[in-house]
Formats: structure tokens, C-alpha cells, sequence
């Protein structure tokens, strides 16, 4: 049992753009509940002009009512009013030359609850006609505008602000969950009903998960995490947005003091919650 989401987008802005802005959306005002990004591995291959980098992000949540009337607090590690954090991993992959980049992020705890997988394809438009397309293949390696992607990318000029051109980058994004819950229950489970089978005298012992069923609460987890990546996608894509536009005005200098800023009024609001919990 899975469930799957996706969705297309495109970004008015050009692909080093949205690519710079993909690595500096944390924070922002439509992500309060990343508390710290950490980059654990980069990688850049000149030969390939490939980026690969590895981040760790730290993310609080409100567990939704549904889940925490499924299942029980101590197996989420929630407080009383539903509040959790997560670490996510994240994979990106960016390839200069070609002008797209391949993300992969996905939860480190509670999947044996549910699994969630989010992937992002970023692309720069193809040529609508194939002469112009031949054309340009033979040039872009060598372009003015291809360099000034690589240098974008690489290391973005504190002054520098992005021109409106009108290249737009397009996105599709797609979200994957696969929730586990009770296998491994089933898997501890099957020699004892084995050996239970041959004692027709001892009744049967009914836990949680059996009690449920293994397959319904799979499903009701699943479907309540599809309901919530669908929620959140709209904030993700304001977020990078917010990002981009701080670019555009006033360059990585206001990209930099509006995630100083966020990132104040975040602490000021973690604070607040650890008072609440104490």
C-alpha cells in the first residue's frame, strides 16, 4: 500500500536562480518549523559540472488529531499536545550542464509509521523548436548565459541582483508514503501465534496493531500524511518564492538578512514552545 502525490510548477526566474534559491529557502516565513539546516557532504565534479550535496534539516511538528487518536503518544514520542521534531535528509544533485537538478529528501524518524519521500525535478524550459534547439545545443556549453549560470551557482556576488529576463525554470514535484506500521509486530507475532496454534486450549493474546488490523491503520496513515504533503506543498512554493524575490530586489545581501530576520522571530517562537512544554 502506497500513496503518491505530484504536482507542476514553474518559477519565473532562471534556473541558477532557483537553484541558489533551492539551498538558502531555510528559513523563511512560510517554514517556521525548520529549527536548523545542517550541509553534511558536497561534492562539485568538474568534468560532469555536477553538485551533489547532503543536508540534514531539523524539523517540528504538530502531529495531526487523526493520528494521535490511532495510535498512542509514546510510540510517536510526542508531548501531551501533539508536538514532535524529525530529521530529514536531503540529496540534491545539480547538473550545470544539462540545467536541472534532482532532489530526494526523506524522514529519518518514525518510519517504520510512515515513510515519506519527496522528490523535486528541476528544469530549465526546452526549446519549443527543434531547429532552435540543434542550433543552440552546439552553443550552450560555451554560452554567456551558461557561464553566468556557473558563476551564479558557484559562489552568487553579494551585490548582485537577478535580472528579469523572463526564463521561468519549471519544477514537478511528487511525494511518496508507505507506512509500516505493525510489520515488524507481525513479523515478532508469527512464531508465537505458530506456537500458540498447537496449545488449542490458550487464547488467543490481542495487542494494538491486531486488535486494529495491520492493513487499515497502513492505509488511514497514509492517507492522512497524502492529505498533509498536499496542504504543505502551497507554503513550500511560497517559500521559494519569498526567497527568489528578496534575490531579484537586493541580491544575496537581502537573501542573507531576510533568513537573519526569520530566523530570530523561529528562536523567539521555539522558546515560547519549550516554555509551554516545561
Amino acid at each position: 500500500m502506497v500513496k503518491f502525490y505530484s504536482s507542476n510548477d514553474t518559477y519565473s526566474y532562471p534556473f541558477p536562480a532557483v537553484t541558489l534559491a533551492y539551498f538558502l529557502r531555510y528559513p523563511n516565513p512560510y517554514s517556521t518549523h525548520v529549527i536548523s539546516t545542517d550541509t553534511i557532504a558536497r561534492h562539485y565534479d568538474p568534468e560532469a559540472q555536477r553538485l551533489t550535496t547532503v543536508r540534514l534539516h531539523l524539523k517540528r511538528s504538530k502531529l495531526p488529531a487523526a493520528i494521535l487518536k490511532l495510535l498512542p503518544r509514546s510510540l510517536l514520542g510526542a508531548s501531551a499536545a501533539g508536538d514532535t521534531q524529525s530529521f530529514i535528509l536531503e540529496k540534491s544533485v545539480v547538473d550545470i550542464k544539462e540545467g536541472r537538478m534532482d532532489t530526494e529528501s526523506q524522514n529519518l524518524d518514525w518510519q517504520g509509521v510512515l515513510s515519506v519521500v519527496e522528490r523535486q525535478q528541476f528544469r530549465r524550459p526546452t526549446p519549443h523548436v527543434a531547429v532552435e534547439a540543434k542550433a543552440g545545443a552546439e552553443q550552450a556549453v560555451d554560452s554567456p548565459s551558461r557561464r553566468q549560470g556557473l558563476i551564479t551557482l558557484a559562489g552568487f556576488g553579494a551585490g548582485a541582483k537577478v535580472d528579469d529576463t523572463g526564463e521561468t525554470t519549471e519544477v514537478l514535484s511528487s511525494v511518496t508514503l508507505h507506512s509500516h506500521i505493525g510489520e515488524k509486530w507481525k513479523k515478532r507475532r508469527a512464531p508465537d501465534d505458530a506456537a500458540s496454534n498447537s496449545d488449542d486450549d490458550q487464547p488467543p493474546k490481542m495487542g494494538f496493531f491486531k486488535t486494529w488490523g495491520t492493513a487499515s491503520l497502513q492505509r488511514s496513515i497514509e492517507k492522512i500524511g497524502l492529505s498533509r504533503a498536499q496542504r504543505s506543498q502551497p507554503n513550500a512554493r511560497e517559500g521559494m518564492k519569498v526567497v527568489l524575490e528578496r534575490m531579484r530586489e537586493g541580491g544575496l545581501v537581502a537573501v542573507l538578512e531576510g533568513m537573519r530576520r526569520d530566523r530570530e522571530a523561529i528562536l523567539r517562537g521555539h522558546a515560547v514552545y519549550k516554555k509551554d512544554d516545561e
